[in-house]
């Protein structure tokens, strides 16, 4: 299990793990990006990550990134 702000470009992952602050979490989940979902990491910048999911696309802070475990 790594965090998703150490996954690379291009890649698909399974969410196995989240944990933050539960409005972050909710807001997620309004996405359909939950524990057990699949993302597609799109880029991996120095301070965010552009996630894939379904047919949605979300920038994540390196922060909520680092607390997604995949």
């Amino acid at each position: 299990m790594q965090a998703l702000s150490q996954t690379k470009r291009g890649e698909s992952y399974t969410i196995k793990w989240i944990f933050g602050i539960p409005e972050v979490l909710e807001f997620m989940k309004r996405y359909q990006i939950q524990e057990g979902s699949q993302v597609q990491v799109i880029q991996n910048h120095k301070d965010c990550v552009i996630i894939g999911a379904r047919d949605k696309r979300l920038a994540i802070g390196k922060e909520i990134a680092d607390r997604i475990k995949v």
